[in-house]
């Protein structure tokens, strides 16, 4: 018996999806359990993150702070993003199908290599301008921003700050890392 190959595994669509219990993601059909849930330093640093994007969005009228909620990006393809910034106003209340601004990807054992690999590659391909990986373990976050459809590395951020162009605020917003830690 050889090695199990993609086309080996049912292939799900967000018909089947929405009826699932849990959290899960869809990802060119395949799905992916986001279980055990994720530590409490995990879920402290993603808290953080949130508020810290709150405060920053708080004069804002047309982008917000979002914690985990679907993102439809295909029949077959559904992520959740651990916090992001919408600056549209959504179509639907279950899941938003447009690229986030910016999006937070919080590292744990079970996800980082999705999060490093499969999902880096959608959201560069789907636009979202700036993608940061965060690393609660080593309080390191890597922050890019897309050019020229590419991501690009902007900084390795421990205590830094760094500055998140945002034109449908009219503004640029500093995301202190200092205090997500």
């Amino acid at each position: 018996m050889g090695a199990l190959k993609v086309e080996d595994f049912p292939h799900y669509t967000y018909k089947e999806y929405k009826l699932w219990e849990g959290s899960w993601e869809l990802i060119d059909g395949v799905a992916y359990a986001m279980s055990p849930a994720p530590m409490i330093k995990h879920q402290s640093v993603s808290n953080n993150i949130a508020w810290e994007l709150k405060n920053n969005l708080q004069d804002c009228k047309t982008c917000q702070a979002l914690l985990p909620i679907d993102w439809k990006i295909s029949e077959d393809t559904i992520l959740q993003p651990d916090n992001s910034v919408i600056c549209h106003k959504p179509k639907n209340e279950a899941y938003i199908t447009k690229a986030p601004k910016i999006i937070f990807e919080v590292l744990s054992k079970s996800t980082a290599k999705k999060d490093t690999g499969i999902k880096f590659n959608i959201y560069e391909k789907e636009g979202v301008e700036y993608y940061i990986l965060v690393d609660p373990d080593e309080s390191m976050a890597k922050a890019y921003r897309l050019h020229d459809g590419r991501y690009i590395k902007m900084a390795d951020a421990t205590d830094e700050t760094i500055e998140f162009e945002i034109k449908e605020c009219g503004k640029t917003i500093t995301f202190d890392f200092s205090k997500i830690w």
